[in-house]
């Protein structure tokens, strides 16, 4: 008897309290490192800080997104650091401006530094998603 895959049923509450868990995470982790992308202080900018917050923040982030949605939260885990970085950026450049002596993040670097975030909390995401697999959290 041949066994009839059967896809699995998107689970709304989980997906938006994921999403909501992990631009939580984004926005918080920039807040406590003191980071924010888009400000350009020439080479300066580029400190252990902002590495955090740009590799491991979002890496952590798709870990966590991956133990609360479970299966395709890969898919998912993209949209936090694409949410709330380009929330930040018009935030910026339309509300708060920038601070003295700072100029802003030219927008070809920011968008490859925002797709650099996206896919390490993708990356995150596949682990979460394999520590789900493999020790059973969620059925699929």
């Amino acid at each position: 008897m041949s066994r009839v895959m059967v896809p699995r049923k998107t689970d709304w509450g989980r997906l938006l309290v994921a999403m909501a868990v992990g631009c939580a995470m984004i926005h918080f982790g920039g807040v406590l490192l003191d980071v924010r992308l888009e400000y350009y202080y020439g080479l300066d900018t580029f400190n252990w800080f902002w590495g955090f917050q740009l590799y491991l923040v979002p890496f952590i982030t798709g870990v966590v997104i991956g133990l609360i949605y479970g299966y395709g939260a890969k898919w998912i885990a993209h949209f936090p650091p694409l949410i709330v970085l380009t929330l930040c950026i018009l935030e910026t450049m339309y509300l708060r401006g920038l601070p003295e002596d700072t100029l802003m993040t030219p927008l070809g670097w920011w968008g490859f530094f925002v797709i650099l975030a996206m896919e390490f909390c993708a990356f995150g995401g596949v682990i979460g998603e394999l520590y789900n697999k493999r020790f059973g959290y969620h059925r699929y």
